[in-house]
């Protein structure tokens, strides 16, 4: 009797286990990859203990405005330019981009190099202005020496 549901419900069974293995991908997914995913206030706290910011998003963009004195990498130049990055393996470092996909891309590149403690914004810049904290607007190399 039971045989027979599990045969005539086979379909059911296959999509609550795979509906099964994503939820519980979602919540250890990213730990996997080697990273933790931050939202809005553990973000600010490690802004404000002055983690290493990596804004990944394009330069048009990061002109648009930044969290703090985020250094801007284009995830599609990360490959490239992670070994300018020149802090400490073990320096608190929080990635974000727009959204939050192209940052957790970054964030599991700056993993796989040996940095041990990166951190994705969750939601990305759009989550962080969305709770009303700041954004800078990023001024020209001319304008800074002023």
């Amino acid at each position: 009797m039971i045989n027979e549901f599990i045969q005539e419900q086979m379909l059911l069974f296959i999509a609550a286990a795979v509906i099964l293995a994503m939820l519980i991908y979602s919540y250890v997914g990213d730990k996997i990859a080697g990273y933790n995913s931050v939202g809005t206030d553990a973000a600010t706290r490690l802004f404000n203990d002055d983690a290493f910011l990596l804004d990944v998003r394009t330069p048009g963009e990061f002109k648009e405005g930044a969290i703090g004195q985020a250094t801007n990498i284009s995830v599609t130049e990360l490959a490239s330019k992670i070994d300018t990055i020149k802090v400490d393996k073990d320096t608190p470092i929080l990635v974000y981009c727009l959204s939050g996909a192209r940052s957790g891309k970054a964030a599991g590149m700056l993993a796989k190099k040996g940095f041990t403690n990166v951190n994705n914004l969750a939601g990305g810049i759009n989550a962080w202005k969305s709770a009303g904290l700041p954004v800078g607007s990023v001024k020209s190399k001319k304008n800074r020496k002023k």
